[in-house]
This record gives structure tokens, sequence and C-alpha cells, in this order.
């Protein structure tokens, strides 16, 4: 009598098994080793790929050249009358900032909307593409065009920092307004509510703190964007520094650095606080 067959057989692997077993990911380990060698690798290549004397950045000879010039900034220029220009152009830029904040706010929630497919796919692609277009110009680009038009001074700057931190804003709150959970939207709907009404009293309120946030930041960063636009007869703080920098006024420049390095803390500080007010 023959002996019972001990073996146990495995079960026959069928061909959507075989690709299931295949199509697995790697495991986790793997691929953070991967994604850290592409970003070592890339890190690597691009510091190839700068060219420059890097034994004369660090260079005794260059570091007394820089302080040299750092030094030259003192004493600090205190004259009455040098000292109330200096005040008006930093109202400028805060002008400047407030303002391109305020209509870049207004602008990138109109087209936030439809970015975040409110009113369908077609309306998605034109508004991001619109986004897009506007953030990807730099503000220097839009200064330098708006210049052109409207002459010198804080208006063309204004409107270019608008115009960049709408393209900026209106991505941001594109993305917050889709990632922002649905249910309160729907139940509102189911209740009776219009679209409209679902929308400000159910997906507005969850996106608010963020939209603050991005926007108080936002107005940092125009503060100091501001400081580059002087460079093409902007207005502010910033046409007051290459003005007096390009005439190698190094006791003027260094007083209108000392009131954008205050100003932009006074900024960074009051914007700190109404996050801190906002969240608690």
């Amino acid at each position: 009598m023959a002996g019972l067959n001990t073996q146990v057989s495995s079960p026959p692997k069928t061909e959507a098994g075989t690709a299931a077993v295949t199509a697995m990911p790697p495991p986790p380990r793997r691929r953070a080793g991967v994604i850290f060698l592409a970003i070592a690798m890339l890190v690597i290549a691009s510091f190839a790929s700068l060219r420059g004397e890097w034994r004369g950045l660090f260079s005794i000879e260059s570091a007394a050249k820089m302080l040299d010039l750092f030094t030259g900034f003192f004493p600090l220029e205190t004259d009455s009358r040098f000292l109330a220009k200096v005040a008006w152009a930093t109202i400028e830029t805060i002008a400047m900032s407030f303002l391109a904040t305020l209509i870049a706010l207004i602008v990138a929630v109109v087209i936030a909307v439809p970015a975040a497919g409110v009113n369908g796919v077609l309306m998605r692609r034109i508004a991001r593409a619109v986004l897009n277009f506007l953030r990807a110009v730099p503000e220097l680009v839009w200064a330098s065009m708006l210049v052109i038009a409207a002459g010198l001074g804080p208006f063309p700057g204004t409107l270019a920092l608008a115009f960049h931190t709408a393209g900026v804003l209106g991505r941001l709150l594109a993305d917050a307004l889709e990632n922002a959970p649905a249910a309160p939207y729907i139940a509102l709907r189911h209740n009776g509510a219009s679209a409209i009404a679902a929308f400000a009293y159910g997906t507005l309120p969850v996106v608010l703190p963020q939209i603050a946030s991005y926007t108080l930041y936002r107005w940092e960063n125009n503060i100091r964007a501001a400081a580059v636009l002087g460079v093409i007869g902007a207005g502010g703080l910033g046409q007051l520094l290459y003005y007096h920098l390009s005439l190698l006024q190094y006791h003027d420049t260094g007083t209108v650095l000392v009131a954008m390095i205050l100003l932009v803390a006074l900024v960074d500080g009051l914007s700190n606080l109404m996050r801190e007010r906002m969240a608690s």
C-alpha cells in the first residue's frame, strides 16, 4: 500500500497573483535611500555647476574687504533732514507693501475659487494658468514694464508687487480650498443652502486661518521685495538705498539699511502677534 504524501503543495500561482507580487512597491527604507541618493546627487551637481573662486570667498583678504565695507556704513547719517526723508520713504514702503498685499488678496480669492475646481475642470485649468503666469513673472520684471507705462514712483511698484503676490496667494488658496473637508459644504447643500452660501459658511471658515497666515507671510515678503524694486525707481526705501549706494554715500546708505532692518523686524513681530491671536 502506498504511503500518504506528506508534502504540502503550494497553491498554483495565477497570472493575476504573479502580477500583484511583481507590482508591489519597494520597501519604505529602499525608497527613502533612493530619494536620499537622488537629492545628494542633485546637491553635488548643483555645487559642481557653480563657477567661482571658492578659496577667494573664504580668504582673509576678502574678509578684510567685506569688513571695510561694513564699517564704512558707520557712523550713521543722523541729519534731521535726511532722517525725515528716510521716515517718509519708510511710510511709502509700508503703504506699497500693504496696498499690494490687499489688492493681491482680493484678486487671489476671485481666481482661487475657480482654480479649486468649483466651476468645473475647464475653468480650473484656465484659472490655474492665469495664476501660473502671474507668479512666474518676477516682481522686478513687472515693475520694469509698469515703470515704462506709468512712470517712476511707488505706483508701478505697488502694482508689480500686487501682480506677483496675487499669483502666489491664488495658488496657495486654491490648494487650501481643494484640500478642505467637503462635509460641511455637502451638509449645507443637502439642507437647502445655495452654493454660494454653502461655500461662505461651510468651506471658507475652515480655510480662513490659512488665508490669514499666507497673507501675513506675503506681506512680510513684500516689505523685502519693495527694497529690490527701488533699483528701477519704484519708490520707497529701496529707491533711497539704491540712490545713495550708487553715489558711494555709505553713511547715508547705512541709515537706510538700519531703517529697512527695523521695518522688517517690526512687521515680522506684528504678523507673529496676529497669528498667535488668531490661533488662540
